[in-house]
């Protein structure tokens, strides 16, 4: 998981957008916008993140980089 690419991913593309590539990802077509990541998992990743970050800046008010820190601090609660 880079943040930069979740970050690239929520400015540059709309929550349309993601979602489009998110259904290609899961049902293995071809993505029609780039999405950085090493293998697929990552890339679901990515823009899973991307979409969590842009549904919280809408709701929330907030930038780009708090939205991100927000997705983290929930990845690591989860984990711990």
């Amino acid at each position: 998981m880079n943040s930069s690419s979740i970050k690239y991913n929520a400015e540059n593309y709309s929550i349309e957008k993601l979602k489009q590539a998110e259904n290609a990802l899961l049902n293995e077509e071809t993505l029609s916008i780039e999405i950085e990541g090493k293998d697929e998992g990552e890339k679901l990743t990515h823009v899973l993140a991307a979409i969590f970050c842009k549904q919280e800046m809408l709701k929330s008010e907030i930038s780009i980089n708090q939205a991100i820190r927000l997705f983290f601090k929930r990845v690591r609660n989860s984990i711990n």
